[in-house]
């Protein structure tokens, strides 16, 4: 097992921990919520509960990916089961647009028809909820900038977040004016905020499973400091890509001088290591030519003659 992989499953491990801190905050919540909304005829808290409950499945579902992705590679699934961390994540994304959906439609019907609420009992619940929503948030905080998958669970957690504060303010003006129209402004806004991130991570899971380059990696720059190297003319063919979070891989062919065969391996080793060290590129093949392949139109992509 290389280093990497071995500091890969340590964060995998760490990751799933944090996921299931999150994964019985909002199980836990789930079911208060519905007994404070049944207790309380509020559908802000009953509608928060179906919110927490779909939640709690996404959560389940990261939690089952990062499991899947500590399994070795095979003979059929050579890099592992990494993929299966985006897979979950571009799940979690579709079902936080679908949620956001979910809370237009219900402050539509309450811009129609608004209920009557106990708003001191549905302002208690939500703050319990408020609570254990930051406790949850502060749990994946940490891990969401280097996992897709723990930033859908992170957004999930927000989106609860935003949920309890929506019914904590709607449940306030509800006891001081009466005006039970708050609850569907505020879930507006609060589904708008929703779907803005889902929207990013939806985006960004399907950028992963399209091959597409990492946003934060620059093909010029990498090119540049390739050619660098001593011992190489050109570099041109260049595919980058991310595996899952974090994890990078790059296939390229060089056209080095005609030369030894122990020279033409310090120059891979050398390549290696800039992309590691410079650009935290993992995972690299490259391919020696002495004669450019100028018959092939795809080896002049990420050349000088990009398409």
């Amino acid at each position: 097992m290389t280093e990497h992989t071995h500091g890969t499953l340590s964060l995998i491990s760490t990751n799933q921990r944090r996921l299931l801190v999150a994964l019985s905050i909002t199980g836990l919540m789930t079911i208060v919520e519905l007994a404070g909304g049944l207790i309380s005829n509020s559908l802000a808290l009953i509608g928060d509960a179906g919110h927490m409950f779909t939640d709690t499945l996404a959560l389940g579902l990261s939690f089952f990916a990062l499991n899947l992705a500590k399994r070795p590679a095979n003979q059929t699934k050579t890099y592992g089961y990494y993929r299966a961390e985006i897979l979950a994540a571009l799940t979690n994304g579709v079902i936080l647009v679908l949620v956001s959906g979910y809370i237009f439609y219900e402050a539509y019907h309450r811009f129609v028809e608004p209920p009557e609420v106990r708003g001191g009992l549905m302002l208690i619940v939500a703050v319990i909820g408020l609570v254990a929503n930051v406790v949850g948030i502060s749990v994946l905080r940490s891990g969401r900038s280097r996992n897709l998958n723990v930033k859908g669970a992170f957004l999930h957690m927000w989106s609860d977040t935003l949920s309890s504060i929506g019914v904590i303010a709607a449940g306030a003006i509800i006891i001081l004016t009466g005006r039970t129209i708050a609850d569907p402004i505020i879930s507006i806004i609060i589904g708008i905020l929703i779907l803005r991130g889902a929207g990013g991570l939806v985006w960004e899971s399907v950028n992963i499973l399209l091959e597409a380059v990492p946003k934060h990696l620059d093909v010029s720059r990498i090119n540049d400091a390739v050619r660098k190297i001593k011992g190489v003319k050109d570099v041109h063919d260049v595919h980058l890509w991310a595996i899952t979070s974090g994890m990078y891989a790059m296939s390229c062919h060089l056209l080095i001088e005609d030369q030894m065969v122990s020279n033409c391996t310090q120059i891979v080793g050398e390549v290696n290591r800039t992309l590691s060290q410079e650009f935290g590129i993992s995972h690299s093949t490259v391919q020696l030519e002495c004669e450019e392949c100028e018959n092939s139109p795809v080896c002049h992509i990420g050349g000088e003659h990009e398409i």
